[in-house]
């Protein structure tokens, strides 16, 4: 548990903004790709995360344990997420692969593409749950408090996300519709 994180949020419910913000500039990379594992488009990712922004800095009040502000956001952005989601009702085909952070070898950038579109082509609880996981190093059970589910739900999913990844990954060339059911 981060103390700085437990103060900031006490001094933002009290009302100190720039405690919010520095609470909320954190974890703002984290927010975007939980909401980029379930919007396609970025417009879609920032509007989730304004609103999320938003909600929290009204309900920051309503924190009851400070140390779990991160997984609070985590769980506003999801919600933020659905709802655009079920505004838009409509299928995004292919999404914008996000930029490389780090300089790596031309072999090396092409796994990670090979990856993120991978993980694209899992259906929603899927990709959550692997973003979550693996890009956020969230525990299965922080992961199932956050998404209202057992852990062994968690674990189902992550099993089955890794086998359509593999899939995938193995035949590249094979049908999004293969990964869609699993």
């Amino acid at each position: 548990m981060d103390v700085q994180i437990v103060e900031d949020v006490r001094f933002a419910q009290q009302g100190d903004c720039e405690a919010f913000i520095r609470l909320v500039s954190g974890i703002e990379r984290s927010l975007y790709g939980v909401a980029r594992s379930m919007l396609r488009r970025d417009e879609d990712c920032a509007d989730a995360i304004q609103e999320a922004i938003l909600k929290a800095f009204r309900a920051i009040h309503t924190l009851r344990e400070p140390a779990y502000f991160r997984t609070w956001m985590f769980r506003i952005v999801i919600n933020e997420c659905r709802q655009i989601m079920s505004k838009q009702k409509r299928i995004v085909v292919m999404a914008e692969l996000p930029t490389l952070s780090s300089p790596a070898s031309d072999y090396e950038n092409i796994e990670y593409l090979d990856l993120i579109a991978a993980i694209d082509r899992l259906e929603e609880l899927h990709r959550i749950v692997i973003t979550l996981h693996y890009f956020e190093d969230m525990a299965i059970k922080d992961i199932a408090d956050l998404l209202d589910t057992t852990e062994g739900t968690v674990k189902s999913r992550l099993y089955r996300a890794r086998a359509a990844l593999g899939k995938y990954i193995d035949n590249p060339y094979e049908r999004k519709n293969d990964y869609e059911t699993c």
